[in-house]
């Protein structure tokens, strides 16, 4: 029985996709209402469209498999190894290939007739995977999913839509009027806007399959680390793509590449960090030798889903590695570790003046800096979604520090409820994280009106923080003198009790 069953749940057993059952074709060309050179339909159009296609696929899917679900063991299709190599050489990993973290690892010692031989906790995590696999990957339809806009939020949804471009975008309303599906929402949007659909010749049905798999992979139990933040961080790259001084150079390759990086930068994130990983000897802490561990799971579970899903199968191979390649290293940039060498680098290449952005290499390196941005931009943001964003991040740090303490491990920094306050961590991550790396991307885009709404919401949110720390620091005092108080008058009421 898994240990952290309460924030890893596992998916209800089912059946994988067979191999040779390929996703449904459907041309772009034969879309009603597509004509050659531009796209005709706005996003209610192409939502109906998507589901009439699902439902017309899973009817005959459910025809063809009712009898094999029924009678087929569940067990029979799980694989041993999270890890796939494709045609382009650059390893993936299957979607839910993260394992239930299973703290009977942990005490070899005294566990060790419990776990038996590699062989058998090998056997124990594919166990793990397979049940953690998306209903997707095993071939069951997801119908509530396909219900982007209830009818009676659409209007409202779309009017948000419209103003996707503002630095007060809502995400939390507007998760709640896609009915939890804001990041596959937006990323619908955001590709027929920028006119990606059409330029890659994508088909509609799979790009819509592909954005269910990577929202489907974000763990919705975790506070943080969810789907919503990934939609957040789409959202804020979308604004940063539009600064003047990055978007007159961006290719649709280089747009193409953003969105998506953002969308699946944190997927599949188990809501615990790196150390945690390590100090648990987790399998992916040792399969990426302690380095970068989430970011290149992230990629390399990013890389199993487009695989999966064919999204990119019609481009030639070479376009399709370089994509990979360049997915993997804007996810990997967004290591917290690494954040001092991109700061530096940025820092030198605004002082030496010798950014040249019709350079691919240099519009990918502010690619790179515009994700890190979006990763991290909540205490930008309004002081009501930033205060959010804050607690949310805050509760899964002391989640990760009950569950270290529960298994008498040392509890990580920032993680201690006890000591570390809500306040106290967002003033310092403002102040050694935010702020350095914001001032300088102001420097970069030229002070423009959004570089300068960022950067008063975050002067305006630290001196918020600043005030509720002192009056929790006001308040401590307060209790620890009144108990004081308390203790004299009982010492005199004792001395007067004596005779």
């Amino acid at each position: 029985m898994p240990v952290l069953e309460r924030f890893f749940p596992a998916a209800e057993p089912g059946r994988r996709r067979r191999t040779g059952e390929e996703p449904m074709p459907f041309p772009m060309g034969s879309l009603p209402g597509y004509q050659q050179g531009t796209l005709a339909w706005d996003l209610p159009e192409m939502i109906k469209m998507v589901k009439l296609v699902w439902k017309s696929k899973g009817e005959l899917r459910g025809a063809k498999h009712r009898g094999v679900l029924e009678s087929e063991d569940a067990l029979g299709g799980s694989a041993g190894d999270a890890r796939v190599r494709g045609q382009t050489g650059v390893l993936s990993e299957r979607r839910g290939s993260y394992p239930f973290i299973d703290f009977r690892l942990l005490n070899n010692t005294t566990l060790s007739g419990e776990i038996g031989t590699k062989k058998k906790v090998k056997r124990l995590l594919s166990f793990q995977r397979y049940f953690h696999a998306s209903r997707l990957l095993r071939g069951i339809v997801p119908q509530a999913s396909l219900y982007l806009l209830d009818e009676d939020y659409l209007g409202q949804a779309r009017h948000m839509l419209s103003k996707v471009g503002m630095w007060d975008f809502d995400i939390f309303l507007f998760d709640r009027l896609t009915n939890g599906n804001s990041l596959v929402t937006l990323l619908c949007h955001l590709f027929n806007v920028h006119g990606l659909i059409h330029h890659f010749q994508l088909d509609m049905v799979t790009l819509h399959r592909f954005l269910v798999m990577v929202q489907e992979d974000y763990h919705s139990q975790n506070p943080y680390h969810n789907a919503v933040h990934a939609a957040d961080v789409t959202q804020a790259m979308h604004c940063y793509l539009r600064e003047p001084k990055l978007a007159n150079f961006l290719t649709p390759s280089d747009i193409m590449l953003g969105l998506l990086a953002a969308a699946a930068h944190d997927v599949d994130h188990p809501g615990v960090n790196q150390p945690f990983l390590i100090k648990t000897k987790h399998h992916l802490a040792s399969l990426y030798q302690n380095v970068s561990v989430l970011e290149n799971h992230h990629w390399r579970s990013t890389i199993g889903m487009l695989r999966e899903s064919r999204l990119l199968a019609h481009l030639p191979k070479e376009v399709t590695q370089d994509i990979e390649q360049q997915l993997g290293s804007l996810i990997l940039a967004t290591d917290i570790n690494r954040q001092n060498e991109f700061l530096i680098r940025l820092k030198s290449h605004l002082d030496n003046q010798d950014l040249r952005l019709e350079d691919a290499q240099d519009r990918h390196f502010m690619l790179q800096i515009a994700l890190k941005c979006a990763d991290i931009c909540n205490p930008c943001r309004l002081w009501d979604l930033s205060k959010q964003w804050s607690e949310r991040v805050c509760e899964e740090f002391y989640r990760q520090g009950d569950l270290e303490q529960k298994f008498e491990l040392e509890i990580s920094p920032l993680c201690n409820q006890q000591k570390d306050t809500v306040p106290s961590i967002q003033i310092g991550f403002m102040t050694y994280i935010v702020e350095p790396l914001f001032e300088r991307w102001a420097q970069f885009t030229g002070d423009t009106p959004l570089s300068e709404n960022m950067l008063n919401h975050l002067r305006r949110n630290k001196t918020k923080w600043r005030s509720l720390l002192h009056k929790q620091h006001s308040s401590s005092r307060s209790n620890d003198h009144s108990g004081q108080v308390t203790g004299s008058q009982e010492q005199t009421l004792n001395e007067e009790e004596t005779p």
